[in-house]
């Protein structure tokens, strides 16, 4: 795992990169940054961890940031209790803080509870997005079935029966052949009849 900090002056930065490389952590301390210039793109949540120095200017943009969250755990280091400095490390996401100067008894609790934090945050906006997901995808399903209906003369649980059956042949899940069935105007062909159905994509 890789700690990189983001920390102007000293406040103990040494002993919470000491404390930092005996847990095992690469550690990098890039050159003090003013503003969000920080690429997203180069840190992700099962590999890194990021502490930022509340007396920065905004190291990370919220704008930025996939589904609310920031890419790896954030912990803020704390100089000045100020309830803007404060803010400004909650907008970057961060889940734990450390008061500045560093003590080394502090570190690992502190990166405990930074990393689990974000990843039970995580954990939670995936699941949300799956849900959603399904949501969306649940109504393909509707609007294919009432579409088998239509045009084959058959109820709901004969129309579910093919459209389940085809997408097992096509070794793909349900909701999958739906969105493929109708992004591509497909139709059915094919008998109703339980041994003989024959339900296919034919591109028009």
């Amino acid at each position: 795992m890789r700690a990189v900090i983001f920390a102007a002056g000293e406040g103990g930065i040494d002993t919470l990169a000491s404390v930092l490389t005996k847990l095992g952590l690469a550690v990098e301390r890039p050159a003090a940054l003013d503003g969000p210039v920080v690429d997203m793109a180069a840190f992700s949540s099962g590999r890194d961890v990021l502490f930022i120095d509340g007396d920065l200017e905004g190291v990370l943009s919220s704008a930025a940031f996939s589904n609310g969250l920031p890419p790896a755990a954030v912990i803020g280091l704390v100089g000045v209790e100020a309830p803007s400095r404060l803010k400004g490390l909650m907008h970057q996401g961060a889940t734990a803080f450390l008061r500045k100067p560093v003590y080394a008894g502090a570190v690992y609790t502190t990166l405990f509870l930074g990393v689990n934090q974000h990843l039970q945050r995580k954990a939670i906006v995936d699941q949300l997005a799956e849900h959603q997901d399904r949501r969306r995808r649940r109504r393909l399903v509707i609007k294919t079935i009432v579409r088998i209906m239509e045009r084959h003369g058959v109820d709901d649980d004969e129309a579910y029966s093919i459209l389940r059956r085809d997408s097992m042949r096509g070794r793909i899940s349900l909701e999958d052949y739906c969105e493929q069935y109708l992004a591509c105007r497909s139709e059915p062909t094919g008998s109703t009849d339980d041994e003989a159905a024959d339900f296919t994509l034919i591109r028009r």
